[in-house]
């Protein structure tokens, strides 16, 4: 009896080991740049960040001469549960410098660039110029709705208006496609779900983490 326990105590243990190192494998495989299901492009309302950050705020984005409305905050590989960063690309760790100027129109912010290429675009799979030609893509593809391209003025909006306001500008995007973000009772940003294509796709993990706030205040740009 004690070796037959001995031996059950064996191939437990010989069992768990097994296990463990299948779920390595696999976190290695996920954390492999270029392995992800889909993208989320973050769209930043700029007046929000530069209120927020105040006498901190990057000049690039807060001191411009024409105010900023959304600009692109990120483009996000996302697995269908969480999301890989911050992967060992086998490329540099810093876009180069026409990259980052380049881009500047679309995300005003070089350490903001920096940022993003470090943390998600070394997860894409993608050499620096061709990620951040995809989030211009991605940007471009984007309808912002008439209030949010023309107001001159701020005011106070419900989240689901704001949502509302983006399906209804953009054909094919729905509900549960997307998320409005809200910080210090600001709207901080819209995030829209897209395939690997581009194309709009639900992400219950995104949306279900939108703003609960009843109202948000929407800063006007260049106040």
């Amino acid at each position: 009896m004690p070796r037959l326990w001995a031996f059950a105590g064996r191939l437990a243990a010989g069992l768990v080991a097994a296990v463990l190192l299948v779920a390595l494998a696999v976190d290695a495989r996920a954390e492999r740049p270029g392995t992800f299901d889909y993208y989320v492009l973050s769209l930043s309302w700029s007046p929000s960040y530069c209120a927020r950050a105040g006498r901190n705020a990057d000049p690039t984005q807060c001191r411009a001469a024409k105010p900023f409305r959304f600009i692109v905050h990120g483009l996000w590989p996302q697995y269908e549960n969480g999301y890989p960063d911050f992967c060992e690309a086998s490329g540099p760790r810093d876009p180069d410098y026409r990259t980052i100027e380049k881009t500047l129109d679309i995300m005003p912010s070089r350490g903001l660039v920096r940022h993003q290429w470090r943390k998600h675009g070394s997860c894409s799979g993608l050499a620096p110029d061709a990620y951040f030609a995809l989030a211009r893509r991605a940007f471009s593809k984007i309808r912002i709705p008439a209030a949010f391209a023309t107001t001159e003025s701020g005011g106070r909006v419900a989240p689901d208006a704001v949502e509302t306001a983006f399906r209804l500008a953009n054909p094919g995007l729905r509900d549960n496609a997307m998320a409005v973000m809200c910080e210090q009772g600001r709207l901080s940003e819209v995030r829209i779900c897209l395939t690997r294509d581009l194309e709009f796709r639900s992400c219950r993990s995104v949306d279900r983490r939108g703003c609960r706030q009843g109202q948000i205040h929407v800063p006007a740009p260049g106040r």
